[in-house]
């Protein structure tokens, strides 16, 4: 199984930057808007469209307050396995650090992944920097 590890330096406070990766069902509108066009809850899911067409339906496996760590799976034909984490962390009094690990295989898509979580935190970077 491939195992990414994104390490993203975000310019806001921790508890701002946690208040959007909580918030499950606004992915396209708090947390990575312009790489997450559209989001929708259905069920214990949400589905969520990119901006470069695909959809994934993402299941919500744990949001955990107190460590700031929220935990997901995504469903689709392409990918066999997929589970990731997005642990919010300080960075100092107005700099968060966010951990975010995705385990997928088949191997062969991981290089797609990571471009594309590469992509996902600038939108993040982006977003969440000029809430601040």
């Amino acid at each position: 199984m491939a195992s990414i590890h994104k390490d993203v330096r975000i310019d806001a406070p921790p508890d701002d930057v946690w208040a959007a990766v909580r918030d499950f069902g606004a992915v396209h509108k708090r947390l990575a808007p312009g790489f997450v066009v559209g989001a929708r809850l259905e069920d214990d899911a949400r589905i969520v469209t990119f901006a470069n067409g695909s959809v994934a339906r993402e299941l919500l496996v744990d949001c955990d307050e107190t460590r700031r760590r929220l935990v997901y799976a995504a469903i689709s034909e392409r990918i066999k396995q997929h589970s990731a984490s997005v642990q919010v962390l300080p960075d100092g009094p107005s700099r968060t650090q966010l951990m975010w690990i995705v385990d997928v295989l088949p191997h062969e898509i991981a290089p797609y992944i990571e471009a594309q979580m590469d992509k996902a935190a600038l939108a993040m970077q982006a977003a969440l920097a000029r809430r601040s």
